[in-house]
């Protein structure tokens, strides 16, 4: 169920470079899932279109859901959300996209896998997650591994970084390689060559995989047609072979799509 309200920012911390994590008071915590998004409006009457951004956290006891994203440039929408603090208010809707199948884990060697800015996601989904063997994989670019201590405690956890200065140098197939991980269920978040890279992988290993794909969107409803990806299949909606990123994912089994 999503719905447009007018929510309250209960706090907000930088987290690394251009990184920003924000605590948010909303109704969207009660029915929300991990792998949704929420859709966040500026207070800025020149910039129309709400800004997706990734569910990081729910806390149903609360009333809250956490967001962490990235500042895209200054005079950005996510400059401005970047300025907001304790008791501002923010309007948004949500919760938006169908989130990844979590019941699928049980009893099951799971590889949760994020990059860059996909790695939020892959903290509630981690928290959430009942299965045999949890194993946590997420990329940075460098040392500044925001949300480090929150995956350690919530699975086992293996770091990348493009850089080498924390765990693998490389990416997180990488680090699959050198730890001789093995799964027999994936879930991934991240920019779309990690994930094309992962889905060849799932595909050539036999294992079932679900990929959150990043896509700019406009309306974040399905109505615009504006976040459309390629599909096997042809569309309900349209009748071509597309699949719109925001309504029908962002959450895919990979055989589903190419990317």
């Amino acid at each position: 169920m999503r719905m447009k309200e007018r929510a309250a920012v209960i706090s907000q911390e930088p987290l690394a470079d251009g990184i920003f994590g924000m605590w948010i008071e909303t109704q969207a915590s009660q029915t929300a899932r991990p792998g949704q998004f929420l859709s966040l409006y500026t207070a800025d009457g020149t910039k129309l279109l709400p800004r997706p951004i990734s569910i990081c956290e729910i806390d149903r006891d609360r009333g809250a859901v956490r967001v962490v994203y990235r500042v895209t440039g200054p005079s950005t929408g996510t400059e401005q959300f970047s300025k907001l603090a304790g008791g501002d208010v923010i309007e948004i809707v949500g919760p938006l996209g169908n989130g990844f199948p979590v019941e699928k884990a049980i009893g099951r060697r799971v590889f949760l896998m994020g990059g860059g800015i996909g790695v939020p996601p892959i903290l509630e989904l981690a928290k959430e997650m009942e299965c045999e063997k949890k194993q946590i994989i997420v990329g940075y670019r460098n040392s500044q591994t925001f949300l480090k201590e929150e995956f350690e405690r919530n699975g086992e956890l293996y770091i990348s970084t493009e850089d080498g200065s924390v765990g693998t140098k490389g990416n997180v197939m990488d680090a699959i390689r050198e730890h001789g991980l093995e799964a027999d269920l994936i879930y991934a978040c991240g920019p779309t060559p990690m994930l094309r890279a992962i889905k060849s992988y799932a595909e050539e290993k036999r294992i079932e995989c679900y990929i959150s794909l990043e896509e700019r969107m406009a309306c974040g409803i399905g109505a615009c047609l504006g976040c459309v990806c390629k599909s096997k299949e042809k569309d309900s909606h349209s009748n071509v072979n597309n699949k719109r990123i925001c309504k029908d994912g962002p959450v895919f089994l990979s055989t589903e799509v190419e990317i």
